[in-house]
Formats: C-alpha cells, structure tokens, sequence
C-alpha cells in the first residue's frame, strides 16, 4: 500500500480541491413594485419595506 514521504497540509489539499467561482448575483424584478433586487433579501421601495412582493414594515409617512 503505498503513503505519501511527507504529509501535505490541510490548507494545501483544500485548495487543490475547491471549486469556489465569483458568481454574478441573481437580481430579480419585483412583480409587485418593478423593483431590482436581490433574491432573498428584503429590499426598499418609496419608504416601505417588501420582501417577496409583501409589505413588511410599513413606512413612516408624513414624520419630521
């Protein structure tokens, strides 16, 4: 059975075996409001907060 002379490191041996590429990331349009976003994430839209297309937190309107 055969062994390796000297041991190779861990950092050494991942990187030999990543596959990690820079990805562009997935913006959507909403439906909704015809905002770009981001999948996932809540985003703004004229004061209020959407997250899939549904109000989350509604904006202060009117406040000083």
């Amino acid at each position: 059975m055969a062994h390796p002379k000297s041991r190779i490191s861990k950092m050494r041996k991942r990187k030999r075996r990543t596959h990690y590429k820079a990805e562009t990331p997935n913006i959507l349009t909403c439906k909704t409001t015809g905002e770009a976003h981001l999948r996932h994430h809540a985003y703004y839209h004229e004061g209020d907060l959407y997250y899939k297309g549904k109000v989350v937190i509604k904006g202060d309107e009117g406040e000083e």
